[in-house]
């Protein structure tokens, strides 16, 4: 019996855009004689992926730098939370049992949504006493709700533009309603959504949050490690649930990690004191 190993793991970009096997053979002279560039089908094909992966990099870097952004604070942290308003809404609505117990936990995570949008409205309010464009430090996120929303919220509200980094899911992640118009970014292939994290990042703020934040903090973790950026300021919002989750001390002691690789990691509890680690490591005014 030959085993059942599977060619590929990943999803096409086909299946994403659920083009049947007829549509991308291109059999009418009408399909073959489009401008490549112009030909979703081809472009959705396994053999033009490397393509695809250029164009998802330059795209952003393109319009970034059209926008006059170098400098950003990537901003990570659970989809999952929300607003004091939301949660004292969900409580009020909450009728039975299981309800009440969902508001409730909304209501106590909802300080970490309103310490990520006062970081961004700290943010912004640094970055309009700067003249110089290059002097700016501007938030991105991933894009969608929770943190993310919230970073991006606060940003938007003190008058500053504000980037967004969403990604192709299977549930479709809507992109925030306070990104700014131009700087709203969708990406099918993650890889290339974190290097655009990482290429203008001064400083990383992760608040509590799921695998994806995990996944994205421990990349910044590793290319930090392994000298493949600059070490810059990694801010852990949240000590007890960061020390709760992630034994730090503990892969030192054992040898997994070395002293050295924990003075890049900072913890703060609000928003100033994350926003005073970023200050005091760039000397800003």
């Amino acid at each position: 019996m030959s085993p059942k190993l599977p060619m590929n793991n990943a999803q096409t970009i086909s299946d994403f855009l659920t083009l049947a096997p007829h549509e991308l053979s291109e059999e009418t002279s009408e399909e073959s004689s489009k401008f490549a560039f112009d030909d979703e089908a081809f472009l959705a094909r396994r053999e033009t992926i490397g393509i695809r992966f250029e164009l998802e990099l330059l795209k952003p870097e393109i319009l970034l730098h059209e926008h006059g952004i170098d400098h950003t604070i990537t901003v990570f942290g659970s989809t999952r939370f929300v607003s004091r308003d939301k949660a004292l809404e969900m409580e009020k609505g909450a009728k039975t049992l299981e309800e009440q117990e969902i508001a409730k936990q909304a209501l106590l995570h909802s300080h970490y949504y309103e310490s990520a949008r006062e970081f961004g409205g700290l943010v912004a309010r640094y970055n309009a006493t700067q003249e110089l464009e290059s002097n700016k430090l501007h938030i991105c996120t991933g894009g969608g709700p929770g943190v993310m929303e919230a970073a991006n919220r606060g940003a938007f509200e003190a008058g500053d533009k504000t980037i967004g980094f969403n990604i192709s899911l299977p549930r479709e992640q809507h992109p925030n309603p306070y990104i700014s118009p131009g700087l709203n970014f969708r990406f099918h292939y993650f890889a290339l959504r974190k290097m655009h994290f990482m290429l203008r990042a001064r400083a990383i703020v992760a608040f509590p949050g799921g695998f994806g934040s995990f996944d994205e903090l421990f990349e910044v973790l590793t290319l930090m490690q392994t000298k493949k950026v600059v070490r810059f300021p990694v801010i852990l919002v949240g000590r007890e649930f960061w020390t709760g989750m992630v034994k730090f001390d503990q892969m030192v002691e054992f040898g997994v990690i070395d002293e050295l690789d924990m003075q890049v990691i900072h913890f703060a509890e609000t928003a100033e004191e994350a926003w005073s680690i970023i200050q005091n490591h760039y000397q800003l005014n």
